[in-house]
Protein backbone atom coordinates (compact mmCIF):
# COMPACT_ATOMS: atom_id res chain seq x y z
CA UNK A 1 0.00 0.00 0.00
CA UNK A 2 1.05 3.54 -1.44
CA UNK A 3 0.90 6.47 0.96
CA UNK A 4 -1.36 8.90 -0.80
CA UNK A 5 0.48 11.55 -2.72
CA UNK A 6 -0.64 14.70 -0.73
CA UNK A 7 1.01 13.15 2.13
CA UNK A 8 3.84 12.58 0.88
CA UNK A 9 4.38 15.84 -0.63
CA UNK A 10 4.12 16.94 2.78
CA UNK A 11 7.21 14.37 4.08
CA UNK A 12 10.72 16.10 3.57
CA UNK A 13 13.88 14.04 3.97
CA UNK A 14 17.43 15.92 4.77
CA UNK A 15 20.99 15.05 4.34
CA UNK A 16 21.74 13.16 6.36
CA UNK A 17 18.45 12.23 7.75
CA UNK A 18 16.88 14.02 10.91
CA UNK A 19 15.75 10.86 13.19
CA UNK A 20 11.72 11.03 13.25
CA UNK A 21 11.32 10.12 16.95
CA UNK A 22 7.37 10.94 17.64
CA UNK A 23 6.68 7.24 15.67
CA UNK A 24 4.54 4.80 17.90
CA UNK A 25 6.83 1.86 16.62
CA UNK A 26 10.80 1.19 16.57
CA UNK A 27 11.79 -1.85 15.37
CA UNK A 28 13.86 -4.24 17.56
CA UNK A 29 17.01 -6.28 15.49
CA UNK A 30 18.61 -8.95 16.98
CA UNK A 31 22.86 -8.93 15.71
CA UNK A 32 25.46 -10.82 16.48
CA UNK A 33 28.34 -7.54 16.78
CA UNK A 34 26.80 -4.54 17.24
CA UNK A 35 30.26 -2.92 16.33
CA UNK A 36 29.73 -4.75 12.76
CA UNK A 37 26.25 -3.99 12.59
CA UNK A 38 27.06 -0.34 13.12
CA UNK A 39 30.25 -0.12 10.12
CA UNK A 40 27.22 -1.94 7.56
CA UNK A 41 24.15 0.64 8.53
CA UNK A 42 27.13 3.51 8.13
CA UNK A 43 27.71 1.74 4.44
CA UNK A 44 23.95 1.85 3.61
CA UNK A 45 23.22 5.44 4.75
CA UNK A 46 21.88 4.71 8.30
CA UNK A 47 23.78 6.07 11.27
CA UNK A 48 24.04 3.97 15.04
CA UNK A 49 24.13 6.56 18.10
CA UNK A 50 27.13 6.98 20.24
CA UNK A 51 25.56 5.00 23.33
CA UNK A 52 25.28 1.35 23.95
CA UNK A 53 23.86 0.41 26.98
CA UNK A 54 22.68 -3.01 29.03
CA UNK A 55 19.14 -3.95 29.39
CA UNK A 56 18.54 -7.29 31.40
CA UNK A 57 21.98 -8.67 30.21
CA UNK A 58 21.88 -7.63 26.31
CA UNK A 59 23.90 -4.71 24.66
CA UNK A 60 21.45 -2.36 23.21
CA UNK A 61 21.99 0.22 20.61
CA UNK A 62 19.36 2.77 18.62
CA UNK A 63 20.24 4.01 15.15
CA UNK A 64 18.53 5.05 12.36
CA UNK A 65 17.66 3.93 8.67
CA UNK A 66 18.49 6.40 5.32
CA UNK A 67 15.09 7.84 5.85
CA UNK A 68 15.03 8.76 9.74
CA UNK A 69 13.29 5.83 11.14
CA UNK A 70 14.42 4.68 14.14
CA UNK A 71 15.39 1.19 14.80
CA UNK A 72 17.34 -0.34 18.11
CA UNK A 73 19.83 -3.10 17.70
CA UNK A 74 20.32 -5.91 20.83
CA UNK A 75 23.29 -8.02 20.80
CA UNK A 76 22.72 -11.73 21.60
CA UNK A 77 25.09 -13.96 22.82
Amino acid sequence: MRMPKRIAETIEIGTPPEPREDTPIKLVFGVEDIAHARNRAAELGGAMNEREWEFEGVKVCDGHDPEGNIFQLRQTR
